[in-house]
């Protein structure tokens, strides 16, 4: 007697994403533990592939599938249409139309004809040690061996963290591209000025040009009215574009050439910097990362780069100001320490020298190599060893899946000849380049995660560094909510150890990404689940968190170009007593430049309209059961941690935003 054929009933769903249809045609086969069904074409002319759409075909098979493992789907253009991409959102396949029974194929992704036949599995999570069938093993470790074979880790410069190697943003394909809905940049005043090199005539020149661009900011228009201000210079080094510079001292560098005398009027009565820096009240900017490095040449003109040391005190009023100043780091006759009692003209231009160092460093360094470089290594190496139906694969992609596309297109941009470092900033591309490289060499884990970064600088206890205060409290809630996640797939460190894409995961990135260099601190396995939550949670507050608080507070802090200038075109001064207030504007590059700098910050440092806020999630396994109750439950907390900030914010002269967690982007956009 002839068998009774396996008949299963498929319903293909289209996303209702804009534009995911498309005119082209499918075909389906299924694949089960004991054999596969021939391929079947869904009829466009009957099933349109229309946004939101889901229709329902039968498929039938002679032979016994036994168990349904996988969903084979190809997309084939059709004739005399374009040849569009398709996002098919899943697949449910039961075995007559009545069965309560259903095995769900969740893709959620972009689909090419080019693409011949994609495999979709079922939505159960998994490490691999938990893959029973043989077959789903082979699936597992091809689909690695594929993506291994298109992402690939490349060198963008020797010596800087690994990137990847793709030749442009739009060989990434679909999948690991996007299109960021900006709000609209306001250049409209920054027009007209492409011509203008030279420098601006005076400060009421420069104020005018800021009344038509700033405004509208707040915080911008605050920083216009006190950049002069020791305390305000002080509250920038905590709370302003670059946080992560400013740290506690308990001696004095050997190469600054501060004495005890000179700095004793501007401590309390009766105490000296020693006795001050015991009680942990001195703090020191020290830019020696940027010595020797090459000048840059904007409009013509030679442009200066400093390396200088800063001391600041965290005086009895709450505040902490500059005290001294040394522009270089070789102390002598010609490298001065500028104090606060010299001339209002030498103190101004010494803080602007070191806003200036502080620009490129926060560029290049907090920003560039602290976030999108170091983003890009997770996400790279995230792709090459976690399978899609990895735990840690679907916690981490939401956070970094953006990192490689925003860093193909600056590589090509803002890196390249032409763009704004090369025309407009200090420091130019071989210095870039060589500083970078620097940084890379001084990466440290522990500079990487907050707790340890806090302490270790004295900032976890210094009531006005609002970015310490909120860094804590969102670095622990993410942790509470990845230490949740673990704790599903991860019964004991065991488990840890015996994770094998887990482990050639993060050895990839010491190797690969850190290029292998054990000073940096870099987890090349992990032997437990603490050491485990504690990366990965350091990957999330990075691309988050992290980005915000350097990102987004661009244009605040920049627009009074004045304030923080992007390139100095006269060189440092030598000696005290030379400059006169009326000539600071002399020292700023031309105006096309900084109105160059400027439209860039302006695209920088707008949220996307459509922006999901962190720990808010389009994917749909963080939708239901013991995932959405994680979800729901940091929610909370970080919706208590922003009214707590707002709260907080309403009794500041000037509030702290950047890391309430309703301003976080959940990932590294921009």
């Amino acid at each position: 007697m002839m068998r009774q054929m396996d008949e299963f009933h498929v319903t293909i769903r289209t996303s209702t994403l804009p534009h995911s249809g498309t005119y082209g045609s499918v075909w389906i086969s299924l694949v089960g533990t004991l054999c596969e069904t021939p391929p079947v074409k869904v009829n466009p002319e009957q099933h349109r592939l229309l946004p939101g759409s889901a229709y329902t075909i039968v498929i039938t098979s002679t032979k016994e599938v036994g168990k349904l493992v996988l969903l084979k789907l190809r997309l084939e253009a059709q004739p005399g249409f374009p040849d569009l991409n398709w996002h098919c959102q899943d697949a449910e396949v039961r075995q007559c139309c009545e069965d309560p029974n259903v095995d769900v194929f969740p893709f959620h992704k972009w689909i090419q004809s080019a693409d011949g036949y994609v495999e979709l599995r079922n939505d159960k999570v998994c490490r691999r040690k938990e893959e029973t069938l043989a077959i789903l093993k082979a699936h597992r470790k091809k689909a690695l061996k594929n993506k291994q074979q298109y992402i690939r880790f490349g060198t963008f410069v020797d010596g800087v963290l690994g990137c990847v190697d793709m030749p442009s943003a739009s060989a990434l394909g679909p999948n690991l591209s996007y299109i960021r809905q900006s709000p609209g940049t306001i250049v409209h005043y920054l027009k007209g000025f492409t011509e203008r090199g030279t420098s601006w005539n005076s400060l009421q020149e420069l104020e005018t040009f800021f009344l038509f661009n700033g405004r509208e900011n707040t915080v911008a228009k605050y920083v216009q009215a006190h950049w002069k201000e020791d305390a305000f210079f002080g509250y920038q080094c905590l709370n302003g574009t670059n946080p992560l510079s400013v740290k506690q001292i308990r001696s004095l560098p050997p190469n600054l050439a501060v004495t005890s005398k000179m700095v004793r009027s501007f401590l309390p009565e009766g105490s000296s910097l020693k006795r001050e820096m015991e009680k942990g009240r001195v703090y020191l900017l020290d830019y020696e990362i940027l010595d020797q490095l090459p000048d840059n040449t904007v409009n013509g003109k030679q442009t200066y780069l400093t390396a200088p040391l800063c001391l600041l005190h965290f005086n009895q009023n709450e505040e902490l100001k500059p005290i001294a100043i040394q522009l270089q780091q070789a102390p002598g006759p010609q490298n001065p320490v500028f104090l606060p009692s010299d001339s209002a003209a030498d103190w101004l231009l010494a803080k602007m020298w070191v806003h200036n160092s502080d620009f490129v460093v926060h560029q290049l360094l907090s920003h560039l190599l602290r976030t999108h470089l170091v983003g890009e290594v997770f996400c790279t190496a995230t792709l090459r060893q976690l399978p899609e139906i990895h735990p840690l694969y679907q916690l981490l992609m939401p956070h970094i899946q953006t990192t490689l596309q925003i860093n193909i297109q600056a590589r090509a941009t803002l890196l390249a000849k032409d763009g704004v470092f090369d025309k407009s900033i200090s420091c130019g591309l071989d210095a870039a380049k060589l500083l970078l490289a620097r940084g890379t060499q001084r990466l440290r884990y522990s500079s990487m995660c907050v707790p340890d970064d806090l302490g270790c600088r004295g900032l976890d206890t210094l009531p006005i560094c609002y970015y310490a205060q909120d860094a804590i409290r969102v670095w622990d809630a993410l942790y509470r909510f990845v230490e949740g996640w673990c704790s599903l797939y991860y019964c004991n460190d065991e488990d840890v150890q015996q994770d094998f894409e887990l482990q050639n995961w993060i050895r990839e990135i010491f190797m690969e990404g850190f290029l292998g260099l054990s000073h940096t601190g870099i987890p090349q396995s992990f032997q437990t689940t603490a050491e485990m939550c504690k990366f990965l949670t350091m990957v999330i507050f990075t691309c988050s968190a992290l980005h915000s608080a350097v990102n987004f507070s661009q244009l605040d802090y920049y627009l009074w170009i004045p304030n923080s200038p992007a390139a100095l075109v006269r060189p440092p001064p030598q000696t005290k007593g030379l400059i006169t207030e009326d000539e600071l504007v002399s020292f700023l590059p031309g105006v096309n430049s900084s109105c160059h700098v400027l439209s860039i910050l302006s695209v920088l440092s707008q949220h996307a309209i459509d922006y999901v806020p962190l720990c808010h999630y389009k994917e749909w396994y963080f939708r239901s059961g013991a995932i959405l109750r994680l979800v729901e439950k940091v929610q909370k907390e970080l919706k208590k941690i922003a009214g707590d900030i707002t709260k907080r914010n309403a009794q500041l002269e000037l509030p702290y935003t950047y890391l309430s967690p309703d301003y976080i982007e959940n990932n590294l956009a921009i």
